[in-house]
């Protein structure tokens, strides 16, 4: 009971106390999907450039990382878990400020928290291990995207904490496939010279 109520007091704070007019459209910006396409085009561009033998496994598992996290996110967990958005709960003692209009009914775990740090995970994970580099701006990246959520009123923090452990957990998998996979390919070369 105390964590569903310290969940609803930082929601209540996001949402409301925090809430600056100023920001909804930016906020509405952060978590629509076209608005980061150029960084997806980045990324590609950037892996072609500097990875490009491994190219097709970073493609292919960021594209499996998201159709699992998306998946197992939305279909799966919401309807078992079953909790109520915020923007559909009408037990809250105070106004919710959606700004985004609601969404479906349930909201653990959110799917964008899943989905972007899924992402963030593995390629944190690839550009760490090809490259020997440290984006921690992808941690940023996926924090801001999720923070939107609880701002506009779609999520309550904790299922952005949910979503998030969910995404990583499914991201790593994916950093285990894909350290196989490399494993793999620098043996068939090893063979072939």
């Amino acid at each position: 009971m105390w964590l569903r109520n310290a969940d609803r007091k930082v929601f209540y704070l996001i949402n409301t106390k925090l809430s600056v007019s100023s920001l909804d459209d930016v906020m509405l910006l952060l978590r629509q999907a076209y608005t980061w396409v150029p960084l997806y085009l980045f990324l590609l561009l950037f892996f072609y450039a500097n990875c490009r033998k491994f190219l097709l496994p970073i493609i292919a598992l960021s594209l499996v990382t998201f159709a699992f996290t998306d998946f197992t996110s939305a279909s799966i967990l919401k309807p078992l878990i079953g909790r109520i958005r915020p923007c559909h709960d009408q037990s809250l003692p105070f106004t919710v400020n959606n700004i985004s209009g609601c969404g479906g009914l349930f909201s653990m775990p959110s799917s964008h928290a899943s989905n972007h740090f899924g992402l963030a995970t593995f390629w944190f994970y690839v550009i760490k291990e090809t490259l020997n580099r440290t984006w921690y701006w992808l941690w940023f990246w996926a924090f801001i995207v999720c923070y939107s959520q609880v701002y506009v009123g779609v999520h309550y923090p904790g299922d952005i904490i949910a979503g998030a452990l969910l995404g990583v957990g499914i991201g790593s998998l994916s950093c285990y496939l894909f350290n196989n996979w490399m494993t793999r390919l620098n043996t068939d070369i090893t063979r072939t010279i």
